[in-house]
């Protein structure tokens, strides 16, 4: 057995795992093996540098090489991998993907790196959001800040009632269409990054086990705020709901130390 074939049996466990816990909905070959390759170069097994094998690959996951080709195309596509001429398909470090593909993103939070996955996007999610709010208190349609109040009080509902999965779907669309609001078609397109972060968070057991009242009051007020149009309302509610979500995961920020960036020891100290 090459070396090569060795680190693609010892990812899968981690692969099966995450896609029994929650791998794509759309089926096929291309799919299986697009996920088992993504959500294994994302745990890092194979790392970066390593040469991938198209008649490993068949080998490995029992498929034909179109299949393999077309996997590798689609994480060519998303920068995780290059070919190269007379080498093979190599791995790209992280540093080259498209952190911002929801995908990646969902892979990244099956791995063992998904504490620093989590702080990284709780740290966007924390400079965009209170933004988009501000915007949506001056630019969304009556009819957007109406449907707002609504999921508001529908997110309360389901938070009083422990309807996770009501909850959830709900956040995400809050969020959604806060960011919608906006009138900004960048914030927008974050909204398949967020919904990843809110369901990651669900899945993975990161969020409280019954949200709080404050939490909940907080969407009422970013709700409230953009349908009487106060930017500044809307800004600071939805600035203390990221903090908050900040606070209850800095448990695991503190916990896991070693994942994390930190600043180095200036030169001049």
């Amino acid at each position: 057995m090459t070396e090569s074939t060795k680190a693609y049996r010892q990812a899968s466990d981690v692969a099966s795992h995450a896609i029994l816990d929650g791998g794509p909905s759309w089926g096929g070959l291309h799919a299986r093996v697009l996920e088992e390759l993504g959500l294994a170069i994302c745990a890092g097994d194979p790392r970066s540098g390593f040469v991938l094998r198209i008649e490993e690959l068949e080998e490995r996951y029992g498929v034909s090489r179109s299949v393999v080709r077309e996997a590798i195309r689609v994480l060519a596509s998303m920068g995780m991998v290059a070919s190269r001429r007379r080498v093979g398909v190599q791995i790209l470090p992280a540093t080259e993907w498209n952190l911002y593909d929801p995908q990646i993103i969902r892979w990244r939070l099956a791995s063992p790196g998904r504490i620093a996955q989590l702080r990284s996007l709780t740290e966007l999610r924390t400079a965009i959001e209170p933004e988009a709010a501000r915007l949506a208190a001056v630019r969304a349609p009556l009819a957007s800040a109406s449907e707002l109040m609504g999921l508001a009080g529908k997110l309360w509902a389901a938070g009083q009632s422990d309807d996770d999965a009501a909850f959830l779907t709900l956040d995400i669309e809050f969020h959604r269409l806060v960011l919608a609001s906006s009138g900004n078609e960048m914030f927008a397109k974050l909204n398949a990054l967020v919904a990843e972060v809110l369901t990651g968070r669900t899945r993975y057991g990161l969020m409280p086990s019954h949200p709080h009242n404050e939490a909940l009051q907080l969407h009422v007020n970013v709700a409230s705020a953009i349908q009487r149009g106060n930017p500044t309302e809307a800004h600071e509610a939805m600035l203390r709901i990221m903090e908050r979500a900040s606070n209850e995961m800095s448990s695991l920020w503190e916990g896991h130390q070693t994942e994390l960036p930190t600043r180095s020891a200036s030169p001049h100290a």
